[in-house]
């Protein structure tokens, strides 16, 4: 099949025919090419996304536990992609960070995080994106991550490659860790947050003293994105919420690099870690890992 086109023509927010083929394969085998339909969808929904996130402001704040929040725009995105969504694809199912879930069970999932890095965002840090993803029978097929107020634009299709901007992308392939700028996932707050943070201090610590150097950039979408671009060499993230990492899976596998749980299998929604680079790298990183448990 031919590379697929990035989709540069918006779609109506209002009034378009819904998508009825690539949805209807519930039992049967999912081709590339059914998923590469979705992508305009998708597309459509993230550059909805993208706006609202580029001319609005954080406004009120909701308290998600400690030190943890969504603002309005969240919730604005959130219900704006998701009812276009509904209209577009109504056989496909929804889950959202901020308000839950369409039908989850659904052979095809949409799975959306409307502004990852919200603590970036609310602080006026450009380190923002959208990220939505598309599970078949729980497996990441399809990404779109949108950096609003950095202006890149990033999709893959699981079979079909990785693109950013139109052009094709490759993670790289450092010859070893000290090569590599390394993205590490969030510290934890809330509940339980001193005993899970040893582990992500320890990780941090024990790769301070072996890679080129360590980056927290505050979302787990941007990491993948970049990663998958060859901005960023590894990324280790002791967490796994499907909002946060289906559509960047796709693109880090799709550019070349390997996602993996924390003993090296491969990463899956009930992972407990999001692993991802390319070898020798990530054979490095895993036996950090193991050391922890040591």
């Amino acid at each position: 099949m031919t590379d697929p086109e990035p989709v540069t023509d918006r779609e109506p927010v209002t009034g378009p025919e819904p998508v009825t083929d690539p949805g209807s394969t519930t039992g049967a085998q999912v081709r590339t090419e059914d998923l590469v339909a979705l992508l305009p969808v998708a597309t459509a929904a993230v550059d909805l996304a993208a706006d609202l996130i580029r001319t609005g402001r954080p406004g009120a704040l909701t308290a998600k536990g400690e030190r943890d929040m969504a603002s309005e725009v969240d919730f604005a995105v959130e219900r704006a992609v998701r009812e276009y969504l509904r209209r577009r694809t109504p056989q496909i199912g929804f889950v959202g960070e901020e308000e839950g879930s369409l039908d989850p069970d659904a052979e095809l999932v949409w799975v959306l995080d409307p502004v990852d890095g919200t603590v970036n965002f609310v602080h006026g840090l450009p380190l923002v994106a959208v990220s939505l993803g598309l599970l078949r029978a729980g497996r990441p097929v399809l990404g779109v991550i949108d950096l609003p107020l950095l202006g890149q634009r990033y999709w893959a299709v699981e079979g079909a490659g990785a693109y950013a901007d139109g052009k094709r992308i490759s993670a790289n392939r450092p010859t070893g860790l000290d090569e590599a700028l390394v993205a590490i996932g969030d510290y934890a707050v809330g509940s339980g947050a001193a005993g899970r943070n040893r582990e992500r201090l320890a990780m941090t610590a024990a790769l301070v003293s072996r890679a080129q150097r360590v980056r927290m950039l505050g979302t787990a979408a941007v990491d993948l994105a970049w990663l998958a671009s060859g901005r960023l060499d590894a990324l280790v993230m002791f967490s796994n919420n499907p909002w946060d990492v289906t559509a960047g899976v796709v693109l880090a596998r799709e550019a070349g690099a390997r996602t993996v749980d924390r003993d090296g299998s491969e990463h899956t929604l009930a992972a407990t870690a999001t692993i991802a680079a390319a070898s020798p790298v990530l054979d490095e990183i895993l036996a950090l890992v193991r050391g922890l448990a040591d």
